[in-house]
C-alpha cells in the first residue's frame, strides 16, 4: 500500500528535477531581473513582518531565503513567491503570546516548530491530493480576515510609533487601552520619524508608485538616525543584523505538551496560507495562462514550512504583493523566486551592518501604510452589494478576526464558508417548467398555464443526502398543488451527482404517483447519474422506456402516456406544440359526463390477438374507434367503424344492444370511458382493447390507412 502511495505522490517531489531539467536558458536574464525586482520588495518586507510577529528582524531574513527557494523548486506557479506575509505573521503573534514571553528562546522555538507542524499538514493534504478543499472556502474569508489583520497590524504597531513602553497583547480592545492610558508618556522623535516614513510613503505611491517605496523610506530613516545619532535620544533600532546564511535549529519535535498548545493555531495558519497561495495563484494564472496544481502547490508549501522551521525561519505563504511585483517584472518560471532568495543572501551578507540604524518608528510607519493597504475597500463594497451569504461570511470572520483569537477567526470563516456551501448544495431549486412561446426549450415562467396531466420539473443541483429533503417536498409540494398531474417528468441535466438517499426518494416519489394512475418519466440524465441507476436497480425498477430522450419526450409523452379525453374535453392550456391543433370540444349535452376513473373490473377487455381472431369468424363484433377522425385517418383496424368519443356518448343510438360490440382509442383510456358511461346506459355488450391501438400495433397486426 506504501509503495503504490508513494507511485501515485512521488511525483510531487521530483518537480525540481523536472524544472532543472526542462528549463530554458534564453530565460535566465528574464528571470535574474524579475527576481533583483522582487528582492527590492522583500529585503524591507521581511524584516517589518518579522517584527509584525515580534520575531527578531534576522529570523524574517532567513525564513525569506529558505522559503523563496523551496517554493521556487516544489510549487506549481510560475510566479507565486512564497515567504512572509502579513496574515501568517499577525496570526503566529496571537498564537505564540500565551504561549511565551515575546523574544524568550521558548518563544522562537515555538515559531519555528509551528512551522514544521504547518508544512506537515500542508503535505499531508498533497499527498492525499486533497487541493480541491480550497475550493470550499469562500473568498469572502480571506477579505474579512485580511481587513481584520490590517486593523489589528495598524492598531499593534502604535506601540511603536509612540515608542510606548507596554508589553504585545493580542487582544484588540486591551492593545487600544494601553495605547490611549500610555499616550502622554510617548517619545516625540519616533513619532516624528514614524509620521516622516508615512508621508514619504504617500509621496512615493502618489507620484512615483513603481518605485520600492518601503525600501526608501527605511534607507532615508536609517541615514538620518546614523548621521544625527538619534538612536542617543531614544530612538530604538533595530539593530545590526548576523551576517550568516540561515542556522539550522533544534526543535524539541517530541515536546507534546507545546505540539498539543499550538496544534489548533498550526491547523489555522496552515488553512489560511493555502487559501491565500492558492488564490494568489490563480489570480495570476488567470492572466499568465498557466495551468495549475493545487495539489503541487499544498506540496510547495508545506516544504517550505517545514524546512523554514528547521533553519530559524517561521510559518509563511504566498505573497500577493511580491507575486504580482515578479509577474510585472517579466518572470517568466519559478527560477526568478530563486534569484529573489539569492540577492537577499547578497545583501544580507554585504549590507547587514547597515541595519542597525533602521529605527523602529521607521518599521511602524512603513506597517501602518501597509496596514492600510492590505484592506480592500473595493472588493469589500463589492461583496457587500453581492449575496447575502458573501456579505455575511466577511462581516463574521472579520469581526471575529478582532474580538477573537486569530487562530480561532480563522476556523471560524471557513467553518461559515462550508455551512454556507452547505446550505446553497441542500437546498437545490426545484422550479416547474413549460415551453417557450416560440417552442424551443423550457423555460421558468410563473404565470404561464401548465399542462393538466403533467408536470414537467426541473431539479437545479446535486441530488445528494443533504438535499434529499428539500428537494423531494418540493415535489411533493408542486403535485400536492396540482392534484390532476399524475403524470412527473424530471429534467435531469443539472444533477450531476446523486446518492442512495436520492435513490430512495425517487423511489417514494415513483411509488405514489403509480398509487394514483400516473408515472413518473425523465430526461437529460447525466452519465453519472444514470450509473448510479442502473447499480442501484433504480433504472430497472423505473424502467428503461422512462428515460426520454431530450427531442421526443414531449410527443412520447403525449401520444402514448397523456389521456387525449382530458386534452380534448378538459384542458384548455395548448402548453405543449402538439396541443395546438388539437380539437376542442365543448361539454356533453344534458348532464352527460366523461368519467375521469374507471372502477376496477368495470370495463371488460379484450386483448389484440384474440380480437383479431374473432373477426375471422362468423359473426364478428362491430369494432367502434372512439379516436378523432384525423387519429384514426393515421391508422386504424380493418372495416372498424369511425365514432369519436363526444358524437358516441351524445348519440349513441347507431350501437346495437345486442350484437357484440368492441371500442378502441389509441391507449384504452378514452375506450375505457366511452364503456363505462354506455355501460351506465344500458349497454352490457361492450368491451374494449386492451392497450388499444398502442397494443394492436405492437401485436403487429394489420392497420388500414385511410387518404
Amino acid at each position: 500500500m506504501l509503495r503504490q502511495l508513494w507511485a501515485r505522490t512521488s511525483g510531487y517531489f521530483y518537480r525540481p528535477i523536472v524544472l532543472i531539467r526542462d528549463y530554458d536558458r534564453q530565460n535566465l536574464r528574464a528571470d535574474a531581473l524579475a527576481g533583483l525586482t522582487v528582492a527590492v520588495v522583500l529585503l524591507p518586507q521581511a524584516i517589518a513582518f518579522a517584527m509584525i510577529a515580534e520575531l527578531p528582524p534576522a529570523m524574517g531574513l532567513y525564513t525569506a531565503i529558505i522559503t523563496t527557494i523551496v517554493g521556487a523548486l516544489w510549487g506549481s506557479s510560475n510566479h507565486l513567491n512564497t515567504g512572509p506575509t502579513n496574515t501568517t505573521s499577525l496570526l503566529v503573534l496571537s498564537i505564540l503570546l500565551p504561549l511565551a514571553e515575546v523574544g524568550s528562546e521558548r518563544f522562537l522555538i515555538a515559531a519555528g516548530l509551528m512551522a514544521v507542524m504547518v508544512g506537515i499538514f500542508q503535505i499531508g493534504l498533497g499527498v492525499a491530493r486533497l487541493g480541491m478543499l480550497v475550493n470550499f472556502v469562500s473568498d469572502s474569508v480571506v477579505i474579512g480576515f485580511t481587513a481584520g489583520a490590517g486593523v489589528l497590524i495598524g492598531v499593534n504597531q502604535l506601540r511603536h510609533l509612540f515608542r510606548l513602553d507596554f508589553p504585545s497583547s493580542s487582544s484588540l480592545v486591551t492593545t487600544l487601552q494601553r495605547v490611549f492610558d500610555n499616550l502622554l508618556t510617548m517619545h516625540r522623535l519616533s513619532f516624528l520619524i514614524g509620521a516622516g516614513v508615512i508621508f514619504v510613503l504617500i509621496l512615493i505611491k502618489r507620484f512615483a508608485p513603481k518605485l520600492p517605496g518601503a525600501l526608501i523610506a527605511m534607507v532615508l530613516g536609517a541615514g538620518i538616525v546614523g548621521v544625527f545619532r538619534l538612536d542617543l535620544q531614544g530612538a530604538i533600532v533595530i539593530g545590526e543584523l548576523p551576517r550568516s546564511l540561515p542556522p539550522f535549529t533544534n526543535l524539541p519535535i517530541f515536546d507534546l505538551e507545546l505540539i498539543g498548545h499550538i496544534s489548533t493555531g498550526a491547523l489555522a495558519v496552515g488553512a489560511i496560507s493555502l487559501v491565500e497561495s492558492i488564490a494568489i495563484s490563480r489570480s495570476i494564472a488567470s492572466q499568465s495562462g498557466q495551468q495549475l496544481d493545487s495539489n503541487q502547490e499544498f506540496i510547495g508549501q508545506g516544504l517550505s514550512n517545514l524546512l523554514t522551521g528547521f533553519f530559524s525561519g517561521y510559518a509563511v505563504s504566498g505573497s500577493f504583493t511580491r507575486s504580482a511585483v515578479n509577474y510585472a517584472a517579466g518572470a517568466r518560471t519559478s527560477v526568478s523566486s530563486i534569484f529573489s532568495s539569492l540577492f537577499i543572501i547578497l545583501a544580507l551578507l554585504m549590507l547587514a551592518p547597515l541595519a542597525a540604524y533602521v529605527p523602529r518608528a521607521a518599521l511602524a510607519g512603513v506597517l501602518l501604510v501597509t496596514a492600510y493597504s492590505i484592506i480592500d475597500q473595493e472588493e469589500i463594497a463589492r461583496i457587500w452589494r453581492g449575496t447575502r451569504g458573501d456579505a455575511m461570511i466577511m462581516v463574521i470572520t472579520f469581526v471575529s478576526t478582532l474580538l477573537l483569537p486569530l487562530q480561532f477567526a480563522v476556523l471560524v470563516g471557513i467553518l461559515i464558508s462550508l455551512t454556507v456551501y452547505i446550505l446553497r448544495t441542500s437546498v437545490p431549486r426545484v422550479v416547474a417548467v413549460t415551453p417557450a412561446k416560440e417552442f424551443t426549450h423550457f423555460t421558468h415562467r410563473p404565470n404561464a398555464r401548465q399542462c393538466s396531466q403533467l408536470a414537467i420539473l426541473d431539479i437545479l443541483g446535486d441530488f445528494y443526502f443533504g438535499a434529499v429533503s428539500h428537494v423531494e417536498e418540493a415535489i411533493r409540494a408542486h403535485l400536492s398543488a396540482h392534484p390532476s398531474q399524475r403524470f412527473l417528468l424530471l429534467r435531469m441535466y443539472s444533477v450531476d451527482q446523486i446518492d442512495i438517499s436520492g435513490v430512495h426518494a425517487l423511489e417514494s416519489i415513483v411509488r405514489s404517483l403509480r398509487a394514483r394512475g400516473g408515472d413518473v418519466f425523465m430526461m437529460r440524465t447525466q452519465d453519472p447519474v444514470l450509473e448510479v441507476f442502473k447499480s442501484t436497480g433504480f433504472y430497472d425498477y423505473l424502467g428503461a422506456d422512462h428515460f426520454l430522450a431530450y427531442g421526443d419526450a414531449i410527443g412520447h409523452l403525449f401520444y402514448r402516456i397523456l389521456d387525449p379525453t382530458i386534452c380534448i374535453y378538459e384542458c384548455t392550456g395548448n402548453t405543449f406544440l402538439e396541443c395546438q391543433n388539437l380539437p376542442r370540444r365543448t361539454k356533453l349535452p344534458g348532464g352527460i359526463s366523461i368519467p375521469t376513473e374507471i372502477p376496477t373490473g368495470e370495463v371488460e377487455t379484450i386483448p389484440p390477438l384474440d380480437l383479431w381472431g374473432a373477426l375471422h369468424k362468423r359473426n364478428p363484433p362491430i369494432v367502434v374507434d372512439v379516436r378523432e377522425p384525423r387519429e384514426f385517418q393515421r391508422g386504424h383496424i380493418p372495416d372498424a367503424k369511425s365514432m369519436p368519443l363526444f358524437e358516441l356518448l351524445t348519440n349513441p343510438s347507431d350501437l346495437p344492444r345486442i350484437r357484440p360490440v368492441v371500442l378502441v382509442c389509441r391507449s384504452g383510456r378514452r375506450s375505457a370511458r366511452a364503456a363505462f358511461n354506455l355501460s351506465k346506459r344500458g349497454f352490457t355488450n361492450l368491451q374494449i382493447v386492451a392497450g388499444g391501438m398502442v397494443a394492436w400495433e405492437n401485436d403487429g397486426l394489420l392497420t388500414a390507412i385511410e387518404f
